[in-house]
């Protein structure tokens, strides 16, 4: 059965591109060893294992998903922390010659609750400081390490002039939030959740099968494009990069091929059409953190 669900909702639907009935995104978080990094900020351990297997990342991983995505003539946006691009000069150049969005990251992967506002400013400007020394562009649109925001952060992204933000989920198409554009994610739709396997007993979950998530991602991209959604793959380069990993986005991305009316785009031409469209002020919502519950409690006694 796919016909449409009869509800009444407050929203009206999404307006794509004339032909065009869904959207998907192609997204790849280049994070190499970043994130370890930062979690050992303060001084890292006398260990490679974790080094090495994230350095797959920028030797190898990050080229077969050019490759991949060449392969198949699509375009996509690519999430890089400065210091990744700082010790690795090579693939900002690379991402943009070969057609693709380079995106901010954080500068050292910084984690939300780990930073203060202050140094969330501090590293955006310089992120956007080397990204315009490699490559001759500001980056436009930012992408925040463990997809965590604050409305401080939403504040600096519109004041640096940068059009977009893609780190929340509160629709599964385009909208605003505080004046930003925000291009949404899933983390149904997120390598790490299934195949981050670092080792060393601290993984939080166990890997799973490639053939399985596959199936998956195909139906979430099915169900989105039917509801005339946004489907937003991301994946990262130590770990998608992987020889298995590579097929099944190759299976993946044979599916989404074959639909003549699915946009495939970057989040950056995404974030333009949304502003340029008759979607742009009919999905705005306000960032307000709630008021905490306090007292608000049943069965309690309060002397």
């Amino acid at each position: 059965m796919t016909e449409g669900l009869n509800i009444k909702s407050p929203w009206p639907s999404y307006q794509w591109p004339a032909g065009k009935q869904s959207a998907t995104l192609l997204s790849v978080d280049v994070d190499a060893q970043v994130p370890f990094m930062w979690a050992h900020r303060d001084g890292l351990p006398d260990r490679l294992a974790t080094l090495e297997i994230r350095n797959f990342g920028p030797r190898t991983g990050l080229y077969r998903l050019i490759d991949l995505f060449a392969r198949y003539n699509v375009k996509a946006s690519f999430y890089v922390p400065g210091l990744t691009a700082e010790t690795n000069p090579e693939i900002l150049p690379a991402l943009v010659e070969a057609g693709h969005e380079v995106g901010l990251h954080g500068y050292f992967h910084e984690i939300v609750a780990d930073a203060s506002d202050a140094e969330f400013t501090g590293a955006l400007e310089a992120s956007i400081e080397l990204f315009f020394k490699q490559t001759g562009k500001n980056p436009v649109g930012f992408r925040s390490p463990a997809w965590e925001i604050t409305p401080h952060m939403l504040r600096e992204i519109k004041r640096m002039g940068l059009a977009y933000d893609s780190s929340l989920s509160g629709f599964d198409h385009p909208y605003e939030i505080d004046g930003v554009t925000e291009i949404p994610v899933q983390w149904a739709t997120d390598d790490a959740i299934f195949f981050k396997f670092e080792g060393g007993g601290r993984d939080k979950w166990p890997f799973q099968s490639g053939q399985a998530i596959l199936q998956d991602w195909i139906s979430e991209w099915r169900t989105l494009h039917r509801f005339g959604g946004l489907f937003t793959l991301t994946v990262h380069d130590w770990i998608s990069g992987r020889a298995q990993r590579i097929a099944l986005l190759e299976e993946l991305l044979d599916n989404i091929a074959g639909q003549s009316d699915a946009w495939v785009a970057t989040a950056k031409e995404i974030a333009a059409h949304h502003a340029s469209s008759a979607n742009a002020g009919r999905f705005a919502v306000g960032a307000k953190i709630p008021d905490a519950i306090g007292n608000r409690r049943f069965g309690q006694t309060h002397g």
